[in-house]
């Protein structure tokens, strides 16, 4: 549906600039659009590869294995209907990690990993379970505390200070985690009241 609309949005463009002879500017914004895609693109990738390979470093020195064990016991009280050795939990973790370190493209596989674990110990395949629910939120929401992806197209645009958002972010993606926790909360209670 969405994209019907926005090819009707781009017809329609189209169309008024030639009725109204101005079909150059259409061109020129086809072509500085493909040109700014592009450049974007770059620094997206660089970034990317620079942080998927700390990711790797991290990952061989063991880090990761410690930030999992940090988020154990907060994963279990998050996702308490999952079994304690299912591997969604493993999947759910390595999303978490991935998310907070800003990568969300990283996060992304492990999320719908986790979602098809989840969705086998689902006891309504019709619907999404409420620990489904629950790492969508938060997947949503992640805490973030280097949001590389910004940064990235800040440096693009030849940002004076592109990291100087972190603190921001932090905070609002500290806020916005915390939100979804307690609506999370509030509405299984909810449920389950019912």
């Amino acid at each position: 549906m969405v994209n019907w609309l926005w090819a009707m949005f781009i017809m329609i463009g189209i169309v008024t600039a030639a009725i109204q002879g101005k079909i150059e500017i259409v061109n020129h914004a086809i072509f500085e659009g493909a040109k700014t895609g592009v450049t974007i693109s770059f620094g997206l990738i660089s970034i990317l590869v620079f942080w998927l390979g700390i990711m790797k470093i991290a990952e061989e020195a063991g880090l990761l294995i410690v930030i999992s064990r940090l988020l154990r016991p907060i994963v279990r009280w998050l996702f308490p209907d999952v079994p304690k050795d299912n591997p969604a939990l493993g999947y759910i973790l390595s999303n978490i990690a991935a998310n907070i370190f800003g990568l969300g493209n990283a996060a992304t596989p492990m999320g719908i990993k986790a979602m098809q674990e989840l969705q086998k110990i689902n006891p309504y395949p019709d619907r999404a379970s409420p620990t489904m629910a629950t790492l969508l939120a938060l997947n949503t929401s992640s805490i973030t505390l280097i949001p590389t992806q910004v940064i990235a197209i800040r440096m693009s645009y030849g940002s004076v200070n592109p990291t100087e958002i972190v603190g921001t972010t932090i905070l609002a993606t500290l806020f916005s985690t915390l939100s979804a926790i307690l609506l999370d909360r509030w509405y299984r209670k909810k449920t389950y009241k019912s």
